[in-house]
């Protein structure tokens, strides 16, 4: 099983998101991670879509993708041609004692504390995954409250692959 990373460019119009879900959920394939937003042009949203397969999956999901009337570009975001980000909320219970440890992790990882209350902190992380997820084995001491990640954003490097519609 390969991972894989495309990025669409389709028209921000209702219904869009529903249809590439509905794609993938008729053929029985996965969606690691989607994340979507509007672009700078107004007219067009940025999906980025994590999937996982063997070789002949992958190509089967891009060509279908690829018929979509919506969608107006595809392509693959390798990761040593890309850059990847990732966002993170975490909850974390947090004791008085506790807060300068947790604190300490925060500053080593280059998160943020973005809410603190009597019992708990809200901490923002944002990185590629591994960082993330390197963050989280450090936090498993504590215990997490609740969490919220965003799944994968990511563009292409250089201005060679800038899609311009």
């Amino acid at each position: 099983m390969r991972r894989k990373v495309f990025q669409l460019l389709v028209d921000n119009t209702s219904g869009v998101l529903s249809r590439i879900s509905g794609l993938f959920s008729r053929r029985g394939y996965n969606i690691e991670s989607i994340t979507a937003g509007v672009t700078a042009d107004p007219r067009y949203t940025r999906i980025t879509i994590v999937t996982s397969g063997d070789d002949e999956i992958l190509e089967q999901i891009e060509k279908q993708l690829a018929k979509l009337v919506d969608i107006r570009d595809i392509k693959e975001l390798k990761p040593d041609e890309s850059v990847y980000r990732e966002l993170a909320l975490i909850k974390v219970k947090a004791s008085a004692e506790q807060r300068q440890s947790i604190a300490a992790l925060v500053d080593i990882f280059r998160a943020k504390i973005v809410d603190v209350a009597p019992e708990c902190l809200i901490i923002e992380i944002t990185g590629n995954q591994s960082k993330v997820d390197a963050f989280l084995d450090l936090l498993n001491g504590y215990e997490i409250l609740e969490l919220a990640r965003t799944g994968i954003a990511g563009l292409c490097r250089g201005i060679e692959n800038v899609t311009i519609l």
